[in-house]
């Protein structure tokens, strides 16, 4: 993964590593686009092929990869086999472009798009009609066990170190997202080590930062949503590393937590529903998958 200089600052906090995705980074960058077909047009569609086509990123661990190892993927099966239909993938890296190439790119020569389901993107996606959310998440920090930083239990310890700790941090963060802002506002920029979202390189992914860098002690701490951090954290092999989440509210503003949900396109009400039916009868196990991989979970608005 590309690292920039030390103090770039960002403008706008924008695509929230893997987790937030798709909602920060495109959410506001397009119109939303309707699709001109009746609702129980749709619904018999659906009943009929008894397909669910889910859009997914193949290499974005935790969240999906081609292999099926992600927690979306896991979910993606559950939703699926509740309603007894076949799923299928269409793989595109999330990143911009992702929506163009998936939930309203139509096969050649025929009517039907290529996947009628994003499985992560915030509330507010623009791009799409969202569903209810399936769980709520955070930004974490993270650092090796056994290192010097013990006595970090919350992400405000870290910034009351004392000046000549504080200086000789190497802390790992996405440019344009509320890690950002949070260095910044505690003093801690110059110490800031930048990682970039979006390479260009597919075989790239977010969650480098824990299982290659800070593992290795080429970076003290790292920032990242926390999905990410979690999953990489129990992964790690070569060292045990503590996650320790931002719990919200932040005294400065800075917004850490999200709620994430599906999409589907606009117009396709009748599948959002059926979507929504099946996330509120299966919170549960939701629940469990998330907490097999680590994902810190704050409570769940399920309004």
């Amino acid at each position: 993964m590309r690292r920039d200089g030390g103090n770039r600052l960002p403008a706008l906090p924008a695509r929230a590593a893997a987790g937030v995705l798709l909602a920060l980074a495109l959410g506001s960058a397009a119109a939303q686009a309707t699709t001109p077909s009746a609702a129980g047009g749709m619904d018999e569609r659906y009943d009929r092929d008894k397909v669910l086509r889910v859009c997914q990123d193949p290499n974005n661990l935790p969240l999906s990869d081609k292999e099926g190892r992600g927690f979306e993927n896991r979910i993606a099966e559950l939703l699926a086999g509740k309603l007894g239909w076949k799923l299928e993938h269409t793989w595109y890296p999330q990143r911009m472009g992702f929506i163009r190439n998936t939930l309203r790119a139509k096969l050649p020569d025929s009517d039907q798009y290529k996947c009628d389901l994003v499985t992560g993107v915030s509330t507010d996606f623009e791009m799409g009609l969202t569903t209810r959310p399936y769980y709520h998440s955070t930004y974490a920090l993270a650092y090796v066990k056994g290192r010097g930083l013990d006595d970090v239990a919350t992400p405000e310890d870290l910034a009351r170190l004392p000046p000549e700790r504080r200086q000789k941090l190497r802390i790992g963060a996405f440019a344009r997202t509320p890690a950002v802002d949070w260095l910044l506002n505690n003093g801690l920029i110059d110490q800031m080590v930048s990682y970039q979202h979006q390479t260009g390189d597919p075989d790239q992914y977010p969650g480098q930062v824990i299982d290659r860098d800070l593992a290795s002690g080429a970076l003290d701490v790292a920032i990242a949503w926390g999905p990410i951090v979690g999953y990489f954290a129990k992964k790690a092999d070569a060292a045990p590393i503590a996650v320790v989440p931002f719990m919200p509210p932040d005294k400065n503003g800075v917004r850490f937590d999200f709620s994430i949900a599906m999409a589907v396109r606009h117009g396709d009400k009748a599948l959002r529903d059926r979507i929504n039916g099946l996330i509120a009868s299966s919170g549960p196990e939701i629940e469990a998958i998330l907490k097999e991989y680590g994902v810190p979970l704050l409570p769940l608005d399920q309004k």
